[in-house]
């Protein structure tokens, strides 16, 4: 519910009112619903037929907290068997073995496969991306999700576990409100993890020529430093 200090038109999106539901209370006109109810489960995979040459891998152990640490490349014939889940921008990725460990990641960045680990969550709207990826990946749902999880050394649990999680939507007015308030941000902290990316590739192509002196302290100068960031960002896919 919003509190008093909200400016007023935002104020009156909000009902006035809480009534009972299957999670408890909730705001008047809002309703319980399961993910499913707003996005596609595993909605595409690749066929030998259809996977590009080269694939642009996403899996589990890189993949922490909302954060994609590493993309490893594979040419198609290569690629390991669990590369199927053909990723798109907007896409909420939520690791189904160990969910536990919250590998989970919100999908900026077009050309990306991800491994069947994932349950992929594409949402039926734009304006579900950003409810879909927090609903989904908000820390009690993942708690549920690890106490769902059953299986010996690899606890896991179907992707269409994941699918099924409850969550309340709140009305179309302030579902609007809300992903034209949380697009930017998401958006944002995109762009800062591929700078950061492209930062981490930057220091371990010039430490180790450092530290054999083929390159000294003196030679790295801003043209030459911006030439191997060039270079770095065309030639290394970073993910977010």
């Amino acid at each position: 519910m919003c509190i008093r200090e909200c400016p007023k038109p935002l104020a009156d999106l909000f009902p006035a009112r809480l009534v009972d539901s299957e999670l408890g209370e909730i705001p008047e006109g809002w309703e319980v619903v399961t993910l499913a109810d707003l996005s596609a489960l595993n909605p595409e995979v690749w066929s030998k037929q259809t996977r590009p040459p080269e694939i642009n891998y996403v899996d589990l152990a890189s993949t922490k907290w909302g954060r994609i640490e590493a993309v490893t490349v594979h040419d198609a014939a290569d690629a390991p068997s669990r590369a199927q889940r053909v990723l798109r921008p907007g896409d909420t990725i939520v690791g189904t073995v160990r969910p536990g460990n919250g590998s989970y990641a919100f999908i900026s960045e077009a050309g990306l496969t991800g491994s069947t680990g994932f349950a992929v969550l594409r949402p039926k709207k734009p304006q579900y991306e950003q409810f879909v990826y927090l609903a989904a990946t908000a820390a009690e749902n993942i708690d549920a999700l690890a106490h769902l999880a059953d299986g010996g050394a690899y606890p896991a649990v179907r992707p269409e576990v994941v699918a099924a999680t409850p969550v309340v939507r709140p009305d179309h007015a302030v579902l609007g409100r809300f992903s034209l308030a949380a697009g930017p941000l998401l958006a944002e902290m995109a762009h800062n993890e591929r700078k950061s990316r492209t930062l981490a590739d930057l220091r371990d192509a010039l430490l180790p020529k450092l530290i054999s002196g083929e390159l000294r302290v003196g030679d790295c100068t801003a043209e030459r430093v911006d030439s191997l960031d060039t270079q770095l960002a065309t030639s290394c896919p970073v993910a977010a």
